[in-house]
Parts: C-alpha cells; sequence; structure tokens
C-alpha cells in the first residue's frame, strides 16, 4: 500500500509540477514505486522463511530508484530546488573570506541583493554550519558529484544509519522508519531535489535514539549540530531537554544543553556578532516573513488562505496560535510530568502540524516533521503507554519491545514504578 501510493504521488507530483526538478524526479521514482508495490502484493500470504530480509532487499532497490539515480541524474543536468543554490553560495562566500550573510533589509530597503535571481534567493535563512554542504562544491567550481544535494544525502545516511544501527526495537518498526526517512516521498523527493531539511532530520533521529538509550552526550553532539543549522531542529532540542535522564533515572539536562549551547554558540556567534543587522535579517526577519520579500514557500494551507482572505490575520494567528496552543501544552506537561520521549515526540509532532497549518506563508514540505515524529513517538513508546485493557477485571497483557518475540507482562490494575510485573 506504502509502495503503491508513492507510485501514484510520484506520477502526479510528475504532470502537475512546474519544477524542472520535482517534475522530472516524479516521473523517474514513479517505476521503482510502482515495481516495489507489485512485487510486495504479490508476495502477500505467502509463507516466506526470511520475511525480513525480503522487506530490506525492496527497501533497499527502492531507495537505489527512487533516491539514488534521480538524484544523480538531476545533478548532472544541473536541477535542483533554490536552496540548493542558496547554500552553494553562502559556501562560495565563505570560500572566499567573506560573511554567507550578504543580502539583508534596511531601513525598508533590500541591501546586496544578487543580481539576475528573485530576491528570495538572495537570502541565507539558515544559521552558517549549513554552509558545510555546499563547501565542496564552492571548492570544485560546482561539479555534479559534489552537488550540494549528495553531500547532504551523505550525511542523511550516515546519521540515519548510525541511528537505526542503535535503536533499540524490533526490526520491523526499524524497516518502517527508513522507509519513512529514505525510501517513500517524505524522503526520497527532498533528498533528490535538494531538500535541506533531511540531514537536520537524520540528526535529530540520532538524537532520539540516544535519548532512548540515556546517552545524553551523542544526544546533545546530534541535536546541538542540528540545532545550528537550522531553526526546526529547536523545538526538539530545547525539548530533549524535559525527557534526558541519567541511567539511574536522574535527570541530565544540564551537560546536554551546555553541549549544544557550547556548538551553536561556537559556530553562529562570530557571524552574529561580525553582522548582527544582516545576520538577524536571513535567520529571523525573511523565514517569518518580516522582510518585506515575499517567498515562493506559501502553500495553500489554511494560515496562508486566511491570511489572502483578509491579511490583518496575518499578525494575529501565529500569536493567537501560540498562546492557545502554550497554555494546553504547558497543561499536558503538567499533567503527564515526569515526561516520557514517545510523549514528547507525539506532542511535537501535534506542535508542528498546528504551527505549519496557521504560519501565513510555509511550505507544504515542512510536513516532514509532524510525519517523522509521529512515528518515533510510535516506536519510542514504552510498553505501559501502548498498553490496552483486555478484562473488565483491569488485567492488562503489556508487550515487551526489547525481549524476546513473544515476551509479554502482565500487569493487574493500574501499574505503578513498584508494582510487581509477572513475566510469561
Amino acid at each position: 500500500m506504502l509502495y503503491g501510493a508513492s507510485a501514484l504521488f510520484a506520477l502526479t507530483l510528475g504532470w502537475t509540477s512546474n519544477q524542472p526538478a520535482q517534475w522530472h524526479w516524479g516521473f523517474l521514482a514513479c517505476v521503482p514505486y510502482a515495481l516495489a508495490s507489485v512485487v510486495a502484493l504479490a508476495l502477500v500470504g505467502r509463507r516466506l522463511k526470511r520475511t525480513t530480509m525480503v522487506r530490506i532487499v525492496l527497501l533497499g532497490v527502492v531507495v537505489l530508484g527512487a533516491v539514488a539515480m534521480p538524484l544523480l541524474l538531476e545533478a548532472r543536468w544541473r536541477q535542483a530546488q533554490p536552496e540548493v543554490a542558496v547554500i552553494v553560495r553562502s559556501a562560495t562566500n565563505l570560500v572566499n573570506g567573506k560573511d554567507p550573510y550578504q543580502t539583508y533589509v534596511k531601513h525598508g530597503r533590500l541591501v546586496n541583493a544578487v543580481p539576475g535571481i528573485p530576491a528570495y534567493e538572495s537570502f541565507f535563512p539558515y544559521f552558517p554550519l549549513m554552509s558545510v554542504f555546499g563547501l565542496p562544491s564552492a571548492e570544485t567550481k560546482k561539479t555534479s558529484l559534489t552537488d550540494a544535494r549528495i553531500v547532504m544525502t551523505l550525511m542523511t545516511l550516515l546519521a540515519s544509519g548510525l541511528a537505526l544501527a542503535l535503536l533499540r526495537v524490533s526490526r520491523e518498526k526499524k524497516i518502517r522508519v527508513a522507509q519513512m526517512m529514505l525510501a517513500l516521498p517524505t524522503g526520497a523527493l527532498f533528498l533528490a531535489t535538494g531538500g535541506d531539511d533531511m540531514p537536520i532530520l537524520a540528526l535529530a533521529l540520532l538524537g532520539v535514539v540516544a535519548l532512548q538509550r540515556r546517552s545524553n552526550y551523542l544526544a546533545g553532539v546530534s541535536l546541538g549540530l542540528a540545532a545550528a543549522m537550522k531553526l526546526t531542529a529547536w523545538p526538539l532540542a530545547l525539548g530533549a531537554l524535559l525527557v534526558a535522564r541519567e541511567r539511574d533515572g536522574r535527570p541530565a539536562w544540564r551537560p546536554m544543553l551546555a553541549l549544544m549551547a557550547a556548538i551553536v554558540a561556537i559556530t553562529v556567534a562570530p557571524f552574529a556578532v561580525r553582522a548582527p543587522g544582516a545576520f538577524m535579517s536571513n535567520v529571523f526577519a525573511f523565514p517569518l516573513g518580516l522582510a518585506g520579500v515575499s517567498s515562493p514557500a506559501a502553500s495553500a494551507l489554511p494560515g496562508h488562505i486566511l491570511t489572502t482572505v483578509w491579511s490583518p490575520l496575518g499578525h494575529v494567528l501565529a500569536p493567537a496560535t501560540l498562546l492557545v496552543g502554550g497554555y494546553f501544552v504547558t497543561k499536558y506537561v503538567r499533567r503527564h510530568w515526569p515526561l516520557t520521549l514517545s510523549r514528547l515526540l507525539g506532542l511535537l509532532a501535534i506542535v508542528f502540524a498546528v504551527m505549519i497549518s496557521v504560519a501565513s506563508a510555509t511550505r507544504i514540505g515542512y510536513v516532514v516533521y509532524p510525519l517523522n515524529l509521529a512515528l518515533w513517538a510510535w516506536v519510542c513508546a514504552e510498553p505501559d503507554e501502548v498498553a490496552s485493557p483486555q478484562d473488565l477485571d483491569g488485567t492488562r497483557v503489556l508487550v515487551d519491545p526489547e525481549g524476546p518475540v513473544g515476551t509479554l507482562a502482565v500487569a493487574s490494575g493500574h501499574r505503578d514504578a513498584d508494582d510487581p510485573v509477572e513475566r510469561v
């Protein structure tokens, strides 16, 4: 079903998109998706000795057909999303000893706009560390093999591969995480066309796995690197401080906060101090629509539609949502304190989805954040978080995801931390 739906999505995108990078990917990816769906359908109901291995092989074939092949072809054709050129331009500035934040707004006027391109492409709406993906291309004068997308894809594969190796769940759940991150359009489309959110998500996944294993230094480094690249990583980075625990259960937010703050400060402070006005215009004013430059990222979501109908709503929707949402988030956290990792991820998925929907100018592609966060919440759920009543007397059957296949934990009534649990 997933591969079949992906084939339909890719074919539809190929017919309807007006961006060459997207419609080329659509026509190239629909074939491997369709073949994978046919093979998977043919195997339904068959008794296979190694079902998991078959799914992994199918996943690998889809990644080759929907990511690797379109990525290499589009890199050769020089077709990409605008953010690829923006990242390479910032890296070129760094190589030449310049500040990556060249274009900015001063007294309502655009300063140092790059000639020959739309004004919105002149801005660099990321933190400085994002420039590293464009350094190979800047050094080698933009050869296809050093395309920023290839560097971002390699980073995504490295971080997500390490995360999947360390993730303490069943193989079936690991496959589902890999599908969402790499094989389905939620990952493949962005990897092939130039989505800069994929390495952020891969580092976030590594941070989530580190939190699950209570490896707080690894979590601090991975989430700190993500936060030093893009603002979209900050909600998870800050939320991680609420659930970080030592192996004995004590809070571990202090060392994690120190690591993340050090990484962000070392990579951001020199540029923010050097040209604070340009830094604020690029990283904050432009993404928030306060730079006076319209962005093509305004997808037809509820917030954008309502703002188009009545423009004053653009100044009301986001603040009102923050106030109302903040109240309910605070209430939820207090009610479920101490938060588990799964509950935090589920909460962040809802927060991302709401903010994307009410923003006056945002892109539909950001939906990959709530989708991945919701999946990780399900994957990381602890036994007592997925329990369901089985009998009227209150007996519950809890699945132990880290135990051998078939391991169950039976608890009577409401389970407390000190209640005895019988393993069957």
